[in-house]
């Protein structure tokens, strides 16, 4: 029987730490990570999925793409996107986030998302 080394201790990496790994201008960015560019495939299945939109507010929209929405049932997310959605959003703005594939809708526009 073999010995097995323990695995290292690592800390979690959500949100900055993971959203930019890779990217260094959300500009020039081809990923298809959550949080970066929206896929065809991630549309198609939010599309498909009606009954996983939650409709929420926009409450507080900051510069490095962090976003926090209160939904209509009471709740907090929030939300990351590389772009910090490219000015798209403002405090006050009614949106809809797709809880199972990571897409928000703000006006025409849709963005991927990040649980962050």
């Amino acid at each position: 029987m073999s010995h097995r080394e323990p695995h290292a201790v690592t800390t979690p990496r959500t949100g900055e730490v993971m959203g930019m790994r890779g990217c260094e201008r959300a500009a020039e960015c081809a990923s298809d990570r959550p949080g970066h560019g929206l896929n065809a495939v991630q549309a198609r299945l939010a599309a498909a999925t009606p009954s996983k939109w939650i409709d929420a507010v926009v409450t507080s929209v900051r510069a490095d793409g962090f976003v926090w929405l209160a939904t209509l049932d009471g709740g907090i997310r929030r939300v990351w996107h590389h772009e910090a959605f490219e000015g798209a959003l403002a405090v006050g703005d009614p949106v809809a986030l797709h809880g199972l594939y990571g897409v928000l809708v703000a006006g025409d526009q849709r963005f991927s998302v990040a649980d962050a």
